[in-house]
């Protein structure tokens, strides 16, 4: 493959995933404003977990909504069959991705999560699967086919996911009033923290 094939091939494969954020716009689950209302409610944490590709949206996801003003910490689906699950409380909100609502360690959590009365969201595009069955709420999430390299790398998809969970986090932004000051309290450092500083000092 010479560069200029290599080139277009690239070009491509970043049309097809903004092509697949973009029509995202159009089918945004009909619960999302339920969600967002319940962990805007949450008294506990917002609890995000998944595993594969699915960790790295979900630990991203918790990281900005704790940006964005609304805590929350990312806990191993894994790790929870072995005594982290019990972080998990009434007060909480846990949300857990999962595309075919089958994954093991995701299910068993979200049983868990469920048993200790937490408010139970689940991430899929199957609402029928074990993960949607125990949900309190489903956002029904289904990317273009063509989006990931064989239907399976999860390359696309997992932009498409974080694009949701993007949305969640402004949505709640608005929703709870906050400002670019408290996020100045608790992002002090790096340059996000010198130019707030900076703004807070001019």
């Amino acid at each position: 493959m010479d560069d200029r094939a290599v080139l277009e091939l690239a070009a491509r494969v970043v049309r097809r995933e903004s092509s697949a954020i973009a029509d995202l716009a159009d089918r945004l689950p009909s619960d999302l404003p339920r969600a967002a209302r319940l962990m805007l409610e949450c008294r506990g944490h917002v609890i995000v977990s998944g595993s594969g590709t699915s960790h790295a949206v979900a630990l991203r996801f918790a990281h900005l909504l704790s940006c964005c003003g609304t805590p929350a910490l990312f806990l191993h689906p894994g790790d929870s069959q072995h005594g982290a699950a019990g972080a998990l409380r009434p007060e909480d909100v846990w949300v857990g991705l999962s595309k075919g609502g089958e994954t093991t360690e995701v299910c068993f959590l979200a049983d868990i999560a469920k048993k200790r009365g937490a408010t139970v969201i689940a991430i899929t595009e199957k609402p029928a699967s074990t993960l949607g069955r125990l949900a309190d709420v489903i956002l029904e999430v289904s990317q273009p086919e063509d989006v990931d390299p064989y239907g399976m790398i999860a390359t696309g998809s997992s932009l498409f996911n974080a694009a949701l969970t993007d949305a969640l986090c402004v949505v709640l932004l608005e929703m709870r009033g906050y400002t670019v000051d408290r996020f100045g309290e608790t992002h002090p450092g790096g340059a996000v923290g010198h130019k707030l500083a900076g703004r807070t000092a001019s």
